[in-house]
């Protein structure tokens, strides 16, 4: 399951968010570590997807809709 979007996309980069899951979730959600999503944390992510529904504004035109078997 995506830590970004919470669906079940099973793959390294979410292609519903295009959040790369680096091993981040709840305790560290909010720290930054040097790695595939730059400076972007768990957290802000998720408030992005949320509002422009990709992790950072820039993936809009790159992700698509999830398919009814991603559902959580």
């Amino acid at each position: 399951m995506c830590p970004c979007c919470g669906f079940r996309t099973g793959c390294g980069t979410c292609p519903v968010c295009f959040w790369t899951d680096d091993g981040r979730r709840e305790p560290d959600a909010e720290g930054l570590a040097d790695g595939p999503n730059g400076d972007l944390t768990l957290s802000h992510a998720r408030l992005n997807f949320a509002i422009y529904g990709a992790s950072h504004p820039r993936y809009q035109e790159m992700v698509r809709p999830p398919r009814p078997d991603e559902q959580p």
